[in-house]
């Protein structure tokens, strides 16, 4: 751990400068912390934590997102747990829900405060991997001394928002370190896997969210996003995830206007992606029925009519019957 002096001396001198905060991030959200939420970067207490009443009472507003989050946890947690890692999910206030780590490693975490019921919040605990990820609703990596809090300076945090089915944060996905020599690089690797992890979780929430619409997949630039539409019989487009929201122009969160899915994905600026998966349904379930069009139409859960216009919209089989 860095002297602690100097570290607070760092902080305040570059929070204090409001030009540093407009080139860094970082000295952004030191900044944030310091004047609009009145935090000493040498605060010594330990970090807030919620009563087991309080905690159970937030699992229970969360349960949707934990029970399909458990899975990949426990999958994030093989990855990780073995070079000192611990896996961490919590709700969109920042409130630690669940915790994957080694034996080994637990009491460490008790001592940082990285357990259950623990308010990882950027108002509670300054810059910190989960509360700025929360913060600022994007991935970060938060290693050591880049922490606001001298006594936290000792971890490595990697993190990621997880949305709900509506555009809106749901909660964040972290990885913390107990390693002292964790490097830049091997953060970068971790934070790489959080991501993925935590776009599967959005995908299962979207997807639970609407479980009688037909789900389209689009390609992404980013490899890791979840671009999503859910589609009704009706070739109605009713819900986008976050990430299909920002590459469609739509509002960031809230319910999507229903429009039909041609004229959302027919765009000439929007992801070539979701004609592409689009076609390839369609291709398969036309292969599936051997051409027979009504047969496909049924498998796909449409109707004959609308089939019949997807199909020319995409320039698929125009001979079919």
């Amino acid at each position: 751990m860095p002297d602690v002096s100097k570290h607070v001396a760092r902080v305040l001198e570059t929070a204090a400068d409001p030009s540093a905060a407009v080139k860094s991030s970082l000295a952004a959200s030191w900044r944030r912390s310091l004047t609009h939420h009145g935090l000493n970067p040498g605060e010594r207490a330990g970090v807030r934590r919620f009563d087991a009443t309080a905690l159970r009472e937030r699992r229970d507003r969360s349960a949707s997102m934990v029970a399909l989050a458990m899975p990949k946890l426990d999958a994030l947690y093989q990855l990780v747990g073995s070079s000192g890692c611990g896996v961490l999910l919590t709700d969109a206030e920042g409130v630690v829900l669940d915790l994957r780590v080694a034996a080994g490693d637990l009491a460490t975490f008790e001592a940082w405060g990285l357990t259950p019921g623990a308010d990882w919040s950027e108002a509670s605990e300054g810059t910190n991997g989960i509360g700025t990820c929360i913060s600022e609703a994007r991935r970060v990596i938060i290693h050591r001394e880049d922490h606001f809090h001298a006594r936290n300076t000792a971890m490595s945090c990697m993190d990621a928002p997880i949305f709900g089915a509506e555009g809106e944060l749901i909660g964040a996905l972290d990885v913390s370190s107990a390693r002292a020599d964790q490097t830049a690089g091997f953060n970068r690797l971790i934070a790489a896997m959080v991501a993925q992890t935590a776009r599967q979780i959005e995908a299962e929430t979207f997807r639970a969210a609407f479980p009688e619409a037909r789900i389209l997949v689009a390609d992404a630039e980013e490899r890791d996003a979840a671009t999503l539409l859910a589609v009704n019989g009706d070739d109605i487009v009713i819900g986008a995830t976050r990430a299909a929201r920002k590459a469609l122009g739509l509002a960031a969160s809230g319910p999507v206007r229903p429009m039909p899915a041609s004229d959302l994905i027919g765009r000439s600026e929007g992801p070539a992606g979701f004609d592409k998966a689009e076609r390839a349904a369609i291709n398969r379930a036309l292969a599936r029925a051997g051409g027979n069009v009504s047969e496909a139409a049924r498998e796909l859960g449409i109707g004959r009519a609308t089939m019949y216009r997807r199909m020319k919209r995409l320039g698929i089989g125009e001979n079919l019957s």
